[in-house]
């Protein structure tokens, strides 16, 4: 149904989530420290990883026609995580998110990938703003977050925890006369 590619950078592809990526989800988000700065509970079963597609991604990419995108390896072509955007009413904004299996970490993924999520963002969709949000003692997502651009803006709550506020706007390139 969504096998496709939709874009990618020199390193990765991306297409739209697949129920066929339910195992490969399933085991991303059962590594806690994958999921350590979430906020998430590691799942238990593959049926956690199928209704988050069924009932979290594909209503993104239903109601938005974007969402979080799986991302693959080119050279592989491996699923080795997600990165894209997501409406998050409870803050009436879009964020950019990201997670990536432990053996990616630390090679530039995460920021080549989030980088092309927002130039997609802007472009494709005209979103004028994304945001981005980690819990404060996620240091290497906040770096990522710098990375693309975007500005801090303030601190905050999240699931009772401190979490920092992380904004980008797009702006208008002027043209030289």
């Amino acid at each position: 149904m969504f096998s496709d590619i939709l874009f990618e950078t020199p390193r990765l592809s991306f297409r739209r989530v697949t129920m066929g990526d339910a195992p490969a989800i399933f085991q991303l988000n059962r590594n806690y420290e994958v999921i350590r700065y979430t906020g998430n509970l590691p799942f238990s079963n593959i049926k956690q990883a199928t209704e988050v597609i069924q009932k979290n991604i594909w209503k993104q990419y239903r109601e938005n026609d974007y969402g979080r995108w799986a991302v693959l390896l080119k050279s592989t072509n491996e699923f080795i995580g997600w990165c894209g955007l997501k409406y998050r009413p409870d803050r009436d904004a879009v964020d950019i998110g990201y997670r990536f299996t432990q053996a990616h970490w630390g090679k530039g993924i995460a920021t080549e990938a989030a980088q092309k999520c927002l130039e997609i963002g802007f472009k494709q969709y005209q979103l004028d703003c994304i945001i981005g949000c980690a819990f404060a003692a996620n240091k290497p997502s906040i770096r990522v977050l710098e990375k693309i651009g975007m500005t801090f803006k303030k601190e905050f709550i999240l699931y009772n925890v401190p979490a920092v506020w992380y904004e980008k706007k797009f702006k208008v390139e002027s043209s030289k006369l």
